[in-house]
């Protein structure tokens, strides 16, 4: 009997042991999932590019060379301690847009798009964590939303790829100049900034050959704003058309903070460089260079002028838009255009004595503002402190180093040349910030602290003098 029976307490142990593992699988929320996820992501493209296919570099490039390359494309940052073009092979080249893409686009969403060709059926655990991946607000109609997205990303892409391979198949030739073509829609619509120019217009150029070119230019400009705009958005305007009163709130704030961001931002860069990188220029020249230089730190991270070069006014307002970044839900990152609307909302209530901040005839809650205040002050933190480390790693210039971590932090990818000059210990930090700014550096503290248990009990109160 005794003998009969060690068999199925093994098993019962076994079917213990088992459920646990289970249970800690089950665990992991959906924050951490997606945390980890980029980490998996970042580590397999960092193995990729180190391989001697990838890089014209003899004997294949170094550890933090491809590490730092792969957590750039990864989240769609756009700093890169090589030139693209000129550094890696098509080989490499393949593996940095196809990381873009996918960082863009977010490694769930993916995987989503490959069950959805097969026919399978998505599992709620599944959906939930695609939603936290892309911010959709729902789980009803969360089919009918991914299909908008991968059919509006090709879409998109597609045109501006078609655009782009206008200009550069006379320079290029057919198959080069499709290839550029496609590559460059991807970066761009991807908020990444990566681009290929090297070998043509001279390392780290970027798009500044083509700085009084409209098709270039304005193409580039349109696949940023609409990768940046936010997939809830586009489902808005799909659904409503041209009808205002009907958008959400979320739609008519991204819309409205978009166009003053745009439109006002290139007053700005005209201005302050009138005199300076628009001197001698011809007046449509200047105006396109402004628009996109108010455009590309939307953590685009392309540039048509040298961003070196730019003034101490242009340096300040191209930081606060690298920090302000795109729309929830989008392939930018940044704070977001959403989070700055609602602490300045707040402010300006409270300076107005009002009991809520309204907007388009609707209150925020309390809540809103809770959570941005977080978002912002984590992030300007995080940024503050990468510059502080780097600072004490080298001697840089301090204006050069804080927009180096605002650039991470943002994904915005734009620098003022530093970049390859970082030793290794601060080309760490800079991984670290651009890691935090794409997983988002509150959802990366959860990822770490999540405690399912909520306390029951709240502190006793006790107010403080603000101001």
């Amino acid at each position: 009997m005794l003998k009969e029976s060690r068999p199925c307490l093994r098993r019962a142990a076994k079917d213990d042991g088992n459920r646990m593992k289970l249970q800690k699988k089950a665990k992991l929320s959906s924050m951490q999932i997606i945390a980890l996820g980029f980490f998996i992501m970042i580590a397999l493209g960092t193995a990729l590019l180190m391989l001697p296919v990838s890089s014209r570099a003899s004997g294949g490039a170094s550890f933090l060379d491809a590490l730092f390359t792969a957590t750039s494309a990864s989240c769609v940052t756009g700093l890169v301690p090589q030139d693209t073009g000129t550094y890696w092979t098509v080989f490499g080249q393949t593996v940095i847009i196809l990381l873009i893409q996918t960082g863009g686009l977010g490694f769930m969403s993916i995987a989503t798009l490959f069950l959805l060709l097969l026919r399978k059926r998505l599992g709620l655990r599944q959906r939930e964590v695609v939603v936290d991946s892309v911010s959709y607000d729902r789980l009803g109609g969360f089919v009918p939303f991914m299909k908008l997205v991968f059919l509006g990303t090709l879409l998109a892409e597609g045109l501006g790829a078609v655009l782009l391979s206008i200009r550069f198949v006379p320079r290029l030739g057919w198959g080069k100049g499709i290839y550029y073509g496609v590559w460059h829609s991807v970066s761009a619509f991807c908020n990444a900034g990566f681009d290929l120019m090297g070998p043509y217009s001279g390392e780290y150029s970027s798009f500044t050959a083509y700085a009084g070119d409209p098709l270039v230019s304005l193409t580039i400009c349109g696949l940023i704003l609409i990768g940046g705009a936010g997939f809830l958005v586009w489902e808005d305007l799909v659904r409503n058309r041209w009808h205002w009163r009907r958008y959400r709130l979320q739609t008519k704030v991204v819309l409205t903070v978009n166009l003053l961001l745009t439109i006002g931002g290139g007053g700005l860069f005209f201005l302050l460089e009138r005199n300076n990188l628009g001197a001698g220029r011809p007046l449509g020249e200047q105006v396109l260079s402004a628009l996109f230089d108010a455009v590309t730190p939307r953590t685009a991270g392309f540039n048509s002028t040298d961003t070196g070069a730019l003034t101490s006014g242009s340096l300040l307002v191209t930081i606060i838009f690298m920090f302000i970044g795109g729309s929830p839900g989008s392939t930018a990152g940044g704070v977001k255009t959403t989070t700055v609307f609602v602490i300045l909302l707040h402010a300006l209530s409270g300076v107005r004595r009002e009991r809520s901040a309204n907007a388009f005839g609707r209150s925020i809650g309390d809540d809103a503002l809770k959570k941005a205040t977080a978002v912002l002050y984590t992030n300007l933190l995080l940024a503050l402190a990468g510059a502080v480390a780097i600072c004490a790693i080298q001697p840089l210039a301090l204006t050069e180093v804080l927009f180096e971590t605002f650039s991470a932090i943002g994904t915005a990818g734009m620098t003022m040349g530093v970049t390859r000059d970082l030793l290794p210990l601060s080309r760490l930090v800079i991984v670290f910030l651009m890691y935090c700014g794409r997983v988002g550096s509150i959802s990366f503290a959860v990822a770490l602290l999540e405690k399912r248990a909520i306390p029951p009990v709240t502190l006793p109160r006790e107010d403080i003098t603000i101001g």
